[in-house]
């Protein structure tokens, strides 16, 4: 199988990458991202030097460097990763998140058309859902609530992508996945920032009471859902894809803290977030009877294996904070660049 990869240097799609051709089930892996902040050639590091791996840095919004890339590897599908992602930032800034959220997604879905690329998988997020209220779980059907610029734009793609199905026959399925973590993941998001801070001896901030709910999924779980849409899934489809754990944010911290030794003095509760969903909670029986998927890492072997990365990752994330890893990738990968 031959994929080309938007957002292939973020944190679930690297993982994907990685997957994939580590694991041998596609021939050809073509990275197509903008490596805007979150984007880090650090995180394909593994898989830079296979022989069938590619990397091209473009934008999804750049409709030439799009069609120029599908018709130069003709792939069997695109799975769509690349997307602004981080609520706090499209709150204070929204106008980076709807470009490339909504419009990317649609410079995809149109060269997909143009060109008849025979699978389009394209990769959301519970939080359409908006906040859900106990002791409800959504389904694929639950109503579209999005409550941030973030989750609206993800909610406007999934329709645009799905209305690509329904008018132009374009194979397209959409899967929406509930928070992911585990190694590489940028350490702006809740548990890379918990734990690189309580690897420094500084404050942890959580939001409000701690007290909203989400369910916790372990990223190479995630990548191996998309895998079965990829293979199994209906096209025109919606497919929800949890870790079956559904905990309140303050846990997950104090779970952090007693992984990596830290005392509870370093939690800081700050102002919530505007608009802050109380509760995401989704069911995967969909995409366990139709695939057979189910989440295999279960949170506690997970988290520990995160802070894990994380201690003997140090340098990665000083890079990170520090802006260090674009010189990184100058030195190490631009040849691979093309």
């Amino acid at each position: 199988m031959k994929l080309l990869v938007t957002g292939g240097a973020g944190f679930i799609g690297s993982c994907f990458v990685r997957t994939a051709l580590t694991e041998g089930w596609a021939k050809r892996v073509v990275n197509f991202d903008k490596l805007t902040y979150a984007g880090n050639l650090e995180n394909v590091a593994p898989v830079a030097e296979h022989p069938g791996y590619r990397f091209i840095q473009a934008d999804i919004c750049d409709a030439e460097a799009v069609e120029k890339a599908l018709r130069e590897e003709v792939p069997d599908a695109i799975v769509h990763f690349a997307a602004e992602s981080h609520v706090d930032r499209s709150i204070h800034s929204p106008a980076p998140v709807i470009q490339t959220n909504f419009n990317g997604t649609f410079t995809l879905l149109e060269a997909a058309r143009r060109l008849k690329i025979a699978r389009f998988v394209h990769v959301s997020t519970d939080e359409v859902y908006g906040s859900i209220e106990p002791p409800h779980d959504a389904d694929e059907s639950y109503p579209l609530r999005a409550s941030s610029p973030y989750s609206a734009s993800k909610a406007g793609s999934d329709l645009l992508a799905l209305s690509y199905y329904t008018t132009y026959k374009v194979s397209v399925s959409v899967t929406r996945a509930s928070n992911n973590y585990g190694p590489y993941q940028f350490p702006e998001k809740l548990i890379p920032l918990m734990i690189s801070n309580a690897l420094e001896d500084k404050p942890l901030p959580v939001y409000g009471d701690g007290q909203q709910v989400r369910d916790w999924l372990f990223v190479e779980d995630h990548c191996q859902a998309i895998k079965a849409v990829l293979e199994k899934g209906r096209a025109g489809e919606v497919y929800n894809v949890g870790g079956n754990c559904s905990l309140p944010n303050l846990e997950v911290v104090e779970r952090i803290l007693k992984a990596t030794g830290k005392p509870a003095s370093l939690i800081q509760q700050v102002t919530d977030r505007p608009g802050h969903d109380r509760r995401y909670a989704l069911t995967n029986a969909k995409l366990t009877a139709e695939t057979g998927w189910a989440p295999q890492v279960d949170f506690t072997h997970g988290l520990q294996a995160t802070v894990d990365w994380y201690t003997w990752n140090k340098a990665w994330v000083e890079r990170i904070k520090s802006g260090e890893y674009l010189r990184f990738y100058e030195l190490n990968y631009s040849h691979r660049v093309g």
